[in-house]
């Protein structure tokens, strides 16, 4: 798997994971803590899979 590849498949599991966390204590899909940690989801993905793909 190329590297380019494994980001954006960490991307976008760090960032669908952190967008259902706030659902997990009663909050909304589509409220402010989920958008919020889902953008912080998505740039721990890109950290991940950069760090992986090494």
């Amino acid at each position: 798997m190329s590297r380019k590849s494994l980001i954006w498949i960490s991307m976008l599991l760090g960032s669908t994971i952190g967008g259902f966390v706030p659902i997990l204590w009663g909050g909304d899909a589509l409220s402010f803590s989920s958008i919020l940690l889902s953008g912080i989801g998505g740039i721990l993905g890109i950290w991940f899979g950069f760090k992986f793909g090494e």
